[in-house]
């Protein structure tokens, strides 16, 4: 399964908003220019999480995006959904009924083993990306990264934010 750019884009997008102060927006411009990223396109993925209900904008010179809701209440699930949706990422078309060596008319009655795998890692996948919050992305971000470049980027984030 691949999933498209702008999932990575929304992902990184909500982990700047989930640490922005009260009150504060960051433009499309300045999260693209950020990231090195096409405005045009990541303004595509913000749209979805607005959508979402995800994120909150505002319009106007001091305009952008903030988190809609505290980064405890944001899953990686839910990012992931409002960019790419809720259906399943294994679609079974049944290809078994076309075996030459069963009798017209017999039929199953139950998804195959196949479509089941599938179904359940789909389930695991899912309920992985629902038990990490933006908040706990935070942690790991706070413990993985040097101070002085969460200080900087912050400083930089700061400096455009609205």
């Amino acid at each position: 399964m691949i999933l498209k750019s702008q999932v990575e884009w929304a992902l990184h997008c909500c982990a700047i908003l989930a640490g922005l102060p009260a009150g504060r927006y960051l433009s499309t411009k300045t999260l693209a220019e950020f990231h090195g990223l096409p405005k045009e396109y990541l303004s595509k993925a913000l749209q979805s999480l607005s959508q979402a209900g995800l994120v909150d904008t505002t319009l106007g010179p001091n305009g952008g995006y903030r988190l809609a809701k505290a980064p405890a209440q944001i899953t990686f699930l839910d990012i992931v959904e409002a960019v790419e949706g809720k259906r399943r990422t294994f679609v079974c078309n049944e290809i078994r009924g076309n075996n030459p060596c069963k009798q017209n008319g017999s039929c199953d009655g139950k998804p195959c083993p196949i479509a089941r795998v599938m179904w359940d890692a789909d389930t695991a996948w899912r309920n992985s990306l629902a038990s990490v919050s933006l908040s706990a992305l935070a942690q790991l971000l706070s413990a993985e990264l040097p101070d002085d470049l969460l200080e900087r980027s912050m400083s930089w984030l700061m400096e455009r934010a609205g």
